[in-house]
């Protein structure tokens, strides 16, 4: 957790575990403190790409 940041503003990322096996999250979220922008954890991976990526 530690050498993980927000890739939108550098802020820090809080944990927020939803389930978890052992000491190994696999459902959850980190959301940045400092934007609040939520990134989803899904079978223990997390999704650190930014949300408002444009399709064409």
């Amino acid at each position: 957790m530690e050498i993980l940041c927000c890739p939108v503003c550098k802020g820090d990322l809080e944990l927020l575990v939803t389930e978890e096996r052992g000491e190994e999250v696999l459902e959850g979220t980190l959301r940045c403190a400092a934007c609040r922008v939520d990134y989803p954890i899904n079978e223990g991976i997390p999704n650190l790409l930014p949300q408002n990526i444009c399709e064409d």
